[in-house]
């Protein structure tokens, strides 16, 4: 009974942490939200505070779902390389490629924004200015 205890306060104490992590994440990319918007034009400054509220609208269900679409198609993309053909493709032949909609990266990226996502889906995806600064940093 004992170990049961230790595992359910040590699994207790890991979520805490993860959820305080995740909240100053969330504050901090708010922050720069915040300090970034003014410079955007008017269009797209409407389309970064859609993608925000409807951020801040998602439920569990939807993050469970959108996570499993995530995995399945990263399992698809790893088989699919698995069983591309090792020899050049005739000319005129193209691989396969996995069909990914625009609007389920939206929806996925909008709802990972409270924890961290949002401001480069809403730059790379629908701002149209060919900056370089925004494809430079990919890493979180």
């Amino acid at each position: 009974m004992q170990r049961h205890y230790v595992m359910y306060y040590e699994m207790s104490y890991g979520l805490n942490i993860e959820m305080h992590k995740q909240a100053e994440i969330v504050k901090r990319l708010n922050g720069i939200c915040a300090q970034v918007l003014p410079y955007l034009s008017q269009e797209h400054q409407q389309q970064v505070l859609g993608a925000i509220e409807r951020a801040k609208q998602v439920t569990a269900p939807e993050l469970n779902s959108i996570i499993r679409q995530q995995l399945q198609v990263h399992q698809l993309s790893q088989l699919q390389a698995l069983a591309l053909p090792l020899t050049p493709l005739p000319v005129g032949l193209q691989a396969p490629s996995l069909p990914v909609s625009a609007s389920s990266g939206l929806l996925s990226l909008s709802a990972l924004g409270s924890q961290g996502h949002l401001p480069k889906e809403d730059k790379n995806g629908h701002d149209g200015d060919p900056r370089p600064d925004d494809d430079g940093d990919k890493s979180d």
